[in-house]
């Protein structure tokens, strides 16, 4: 069942919305319901805002950008003995060129996946498994130390919404215990002979409920509801929280996945992006406690490993060519890519 027809329900934004969140961990109700209005109208009226008074400890910060500078800097050589077309779970190094977007364009960047870290012998799935880590000293301390603190922001979010959208705190948080969700430490190079028309990442909805991103530079582009490009400046202590599919059925279209990209980059760039998903059999469906006979179901249900691995299959070469080998297939009523969020993004990217 696809979403049915609108009209985006963003503004014709011309900045990010930002809230302080701080709120949402008090031990007071009224506080966090406070907090939670403001995250949710927010998200109701960018899809993109940014956020402060999250809590992550800075030094935890530092020694990711830290580490990832030092991972990319290695040769190719090295980092493509961490490719991740030889791990099991969709986890390890990125090259340029490996991810291609509805659109067609291919991205100037390299990237490194890291998911949940699932080491149990039962239980594994396509998105969720082991990592791939890299051997270079003090990759995996310093980066799962990320992974961990923003894990843990997400959780504290995902309460947020809940109480936004009227339910109880834990309506989604429960569904949250082991999921495929994913941190991307990506790096965006440099070079004044790419074409100006090429860009860092091509538009594009995220996959998952949400995204919480900590770009290190300016480059990131968001779609208003007027249909315009609008620039995403760095704000200091702060990041930047944007809906995914997952989100925007989940409420029922009450919050809408934005399409964004980053454009030909001025600078040399890092973004870390971690992709909010709830466990790998949960059903994705509009929430039962947000419909009734006037506000009736808009979106069919998608499992969340199901959706995730579809999506990934249809953008990633190596597993594009393990489909074409018939080596892999796509789970039963998958989507195409860009199902969601704002029709447009095909045309304007």
């Amino acid at each position: 069942m696809a979403p049915m027809p609108r009209i985006t329900p963003h503004s014709a934004f011309e900045r990010l919305p930002l809230v302080d969140i701080r709120g949402l961990f008090s031990t007071l109700e009224t506080e966090r319901v406070e907090a939670a209005t403001a995250l949710g109208n927010a998200a109701a009226q960018a899809g993109f805002l940014y956020v402060t008074g999250h809590g992550v400890d800075s030094g935890i910060i530092e020694r990711l950008k830290q580490r990832t500078a030092e991972y990319f800097a290695q040769p190719l050589e090295r980092k493509i003995q961490d490719y991740i077309g030889l791990s099991s779970n969709h986890s390890g190094y990125v090259p340029e060129g490996e991810e291609q977007f509805a659109t067609g364009s291919i991205d100037h960047k390299e990237a490194f996946d890291v998911g949940f870290d699932y080491v149990l012998p039962h239980g594994q799935r396509p998105m969720l498994g082991a990592n791939r880590w890299s051997s270079l000293p003090g990759f995996k301390q310093d980066i799962k130390a990320y992974y961990d603190a923003v894990f843990s922001l997400s959780l504290t979010l995902f309460r947020g919404f809940a109480l936004a959208l009227g339910l109880p705190e834990n309506a989604i948080s429960q569904k949250v215990t082991q999921p495929p969700s994913q941190l991307r430490l990506i790096h965006y190079p440099y070079s004044a002979d790419v074409p100006v028309d090429r860009p860092g990442i091509g538009a594009h909805t995220d996959y998952e409920c949400f995204t919480i991103l900590l770009p290190t530079a300016p480059g990131l582009e968001v779609m208003n509801g007027a249909g315009q490009w609008i620039d995403v400046p760095l704000v200091d202590g702060a990041f930047v929280i944007n809906i995914g599919d997952m989100m925007e059925v989940l409420s029922n279209g009450t919050y809408v996945a934005t399409a964004h990209r980053v454009r030909k980059v001025t600078q040399e760039r890092y973004a870390f992006a971690m992709f909010c998903a709830c466990d790998y059999d949960t059903v994705i469906e509009p929430l039962a406690q947000l419909l009734d006979p006037a506000t009736p179901s808009r979106y069919g249900p998608v499992v969340c490993g199901d959706h995730l691995y579809a999506q990934t299959l249809q953008t990633f070469r190596y597993l594009k060519q393990r489909l074409a080998r018939g080596e892999l297939s796509l789970p039963v009523g998958a989507k195409a890519l860009s199902s969601f969020g704002y029709a447009a993004i095909g045309e304007e990217a």
